[in-house]
């Protein structure tokens, strides 16, 4: 499946400084969905680089973490739950600032 992940906010620092990947990710073995928590689990060990604990805390993103699916907040599609679907795009960007 493919689908466009994008990282703002900073959370760009953690993939290289690569702010939009193009992926191609499968349902995992003996599921015909692809969700969000399977996609975060293959995030964290394909795309994020470095630091993965300041993007996801447990199986999700961390508080402060703002993820929407094709420009809608994944708190009203399920939150890790969401079924993803052929060129989705997902963004994910960072509330929180240092300073």
């Amino acid at each position: 499946m493919q689908l466009t992940l994008e990282f703002g906010g900073g959370l760009e620092l953690l993939c290289d400084s690569v702010k939009s990947h193009n992926i191609n990710v499968d349902p995992q073995d003996g599921e015909e969905q692809l969700t969000m928590k399977n996609l975060l689990s293959w995030v964290r060990t394909n795309v994020i680089k470095e630091r993965p604990e300041m993007f996801m805390k447990g199986d999700s993103v961390r508080p402060g973490v703002l993820v929407l699916v094709n420009d809608t907040d994944w708190e009203l599609s399920g939150q890790l739950e969401t079924v993803l679907e052929e060129k989705d795009n997902v963004v994910f960007i960072s509330t929180l600032h240092g300073g």
